[in-house]
């Protein structure tokens, strides 16, 4: 079966990551079209110029081009688990903001001039303070069941544990590992992560 709905996405890329699982979760059907990033489809571009990750094309060719505006599609679509009830708008705008920010300088620092990786290590961490402080009476960002708040932040908490394992596991953040560790390990998780071939357009 052939959806009509198109995603295309990068099986690492964080912001597909979350738009995956909300896909996923809402049982929403669609093709998959995965896409290395330094040989971007001619498709892909064509519906978003910006040739970023995730793109979803709808079947009248209207095109969601935002990770988070997938995940609200595709929860729009169902929303089994509520996840929209746990949704924290300031808690995912720090996220996308200046945690972000911070952990750009300080995994790809060679990017940038002028970058003190270890100034923006540790801008990181005080932003898993906060959450750390949030999960000391809960399991979860936004109550006792993950919802869009957990969903949409931690793939990037996920890529700074990853960038050096060793120091994230010494830091002072057990409730945050433990929360990391239970959405890494899920079920959802492993499903959004099977691999996909580079995608090819049919040959007319």
């Amino acid at each position: 079966m052939t959806a009509e709905t198109v995603l295309y996405s990068f099986r690492r890329c964080p912001y597909a990551m979350r738009a995956r699982m909300a896909l996923k979760v809402s049982g929403a059907e669609y093709e998959h079209r995965e896409v290395v990033l330094r040989d971007k489809p001619a498709a892909m571009l064509e519906a978003s110029p910006k040739g970023t990750v995730p793109v979803l094309v709808l079947p009248d060719g209207s095109v969601i081009e935002e990770s988070l505006e997938v995940m609200f599609w595709a929860l729009a679509q169902d929303d089994p688990e509520r996840w929209l009830d746990r949704k924290d708008d300031d808690l995912v705008a720090a996220n996308d903001g200046p945690f972000k920010h911070s952990l750009d300088r300080y995994k790809y620092h060679t990017r940038y001039e002028d970058v003190n990786p270890e100034a923006h290590r540790e801008q990181c961490i005080a932003h898993l303070a906060r959450l750390e402080e949030r999960l000391a009476d809960q399991p979860f960002l936004s109550g006792q069941a993950r919802g869009f708040t957990d969903i949409a932040i931690f793939p990037f908490v996920r890529q700074f544990a990853n960038h050096d394992a060793e120091r994230f596991e010494a830091e002072n953040l057990p409730r945050t590992r433990a929360w990391l560790d239970g959405l890494t390990g899920s079920e959802l998780f492993a499903a959004i992560m099977a691999k996909f071939p580079k995608w090819e357009p049919a040959e007319a």
